[in-house]
């Protein structure tokens, strides 16, 4: 009997629209945040700054917390919490429509993996009726591995998210907008779906993309591709 696939659904910016309100005010967030702690160390803290600072250990790190937390000695819940603070985040939620129904077409267990915080992860998927789909929540608290915080794209986290649920990579499916996270997981050799619909500027599907769609629909419609029946 062919087993059923096991989905790893990315957050932000693949189940929802996160660049048309959240994004923007998380980079306010940030940039208060940093502004603080380049003041506090007597550092150059105008815009320009900060908006490089937290550009730069995005890139070089996966996400920006890394790079506060090693050069800064911010602590991960510190951050965490000013970062993903808003004043109504129901109100700035978007979603496609029928997200609830094209979960429940694609067959098989399912895993929200986020580099988001758990508070926030759990109010967006709840607000959109999400939550009864997943079977487990793995937000970026959790993304622990040998005492360090290794969130997406870092490839011990996929190594250990499979150890850990004992699952083959050939059995899994990453669903993320990010090519970074993407190329990260396909090296283990998990089936990679590139979701664009909700991101700006999109390329060429990259060979180690599987499946590149706009959409949960076109997903739902395609799912035979990744071998989902």
């Amino acid at each position: 009997m062919k087993r059923k696939l096991v989905w790893l659904f990315d957050l932000d910016n693949t189940l929802h629209d996160a660049g048309h309100a959240i994004f923007p005010a998380i980079n306010r967030n940030m940039n208060a945040l940093i502004a603080r702690v380049l003041e506090a160390e007597a550092k150059p803290s105008h815009a320009e700054a900060v908006n490089q600072m937290r550009v730069a250990y995005w890139q070089r790190y996966g996400a920006t917390l890394l790079g506060m937390m090693r050069h800064h000695a911010i602590r991960s819940e510190d951050f965490l919490r000013d970062a993903h603070e808003f004043s109504d985040l129901t109100q700035m939620i978007r979603a496609e429509r029928g997200t609830s129904y094209l979960l429940r077409r694609l067959p098989g267990r399912k895993i929200l993996l986020t580099n988001a915080p758990a508070g926030y992860s759990r109010d967006v998927v709840r607000h959109l009726g999400l939550h009864k789909h997943f079977a487990d929540h793995v937000p970026i608290e959790s993304m622990v591995v040998h005492r360090q915080l290794r969130p997406k794209p870092s490839p011990w986290l996929f190594r250990r998210l499979l150890a850990s649920q004992g699952l083959s990579p050939r059995r899994c499916v990453l669903v993320e907008d990010s090519l970074e996270n993407l190329k990260s997981a396909r090296t283990l050799g998990i089936r990679t779906v590139w979701l664009t619909g909700y991101t700006r500027g999109t390329r060429r599907r990259p060979a180690f993309v599987d499946v590149k769609v706009k959409s949960l629909n076109q997903l739902a419609r395609q799912r035979r591709k990744l071998g989902a029946g």
